[in-house]
């Protein structure tokens, strides 16, 4: 069974279920700096990806003054290439885009593709994001 769950960061069971996927795709994986990792928390709106009964996937979003931005997609590397990046994407646009406001996010390099296809269009030159190569991608203006 598939379900993805909206949580607020006081939810400290969930919380730390999204915890650990962020840090093995952004900080095992990638590198990126728990510093730079763990931020905005209390802010963000959450979700989680649960495949029968284990917490997959997350990510997150907040408004900041240029509209809604998205935030800490991450997939667990076993479960990648199965649409569940997609899924969770469009759960998350459900929601913002209720608010009728500008939508965007940084994409790293390798996840542009996968945002062109739901909609997405690079915004600007590539720029460097905790030492990774990003680009803006806005849905709209």
């Amino acid at each position: 069974m598939l379900e993805v769950k909206r949580f607020s960061f006081r939810d400290k069971e969930m919380a730390e279920q999204a915890f650990a996927i962020r840090k093995k795709v952004f900080v095992e994986e990638q590198g990126v700096d728990p510093s730079l990792e763990y931020d905005h928390e209390k802010e963000a709106r959450h979700y989680l990806l649960v495949l029968g009964g284990k917490a997959v996937a997350t990510a997150r979003w907040r408004e900041t003054g240029k509209g809604i931005k998205l935030e800490r997609f991450a997939v667990l590397p076993g479960f990648r290439n199965r649409g569940l990046g997609e899924i969770i994407l469009r759960e998350v646009l459900r929601d913002a885009v209720a608010l009728e406001k500008p939508i965007y996010l940084h994409a790293q390099l390798r996840a542009v593709p996968f945002y062109e296809r739901n909609g997405f269009y690079k915004s600007g030159e590539q720029f460097t994001e905790a030492g990774i190569g990003h680009f803006v991608m806005k849905l709209t203006d």
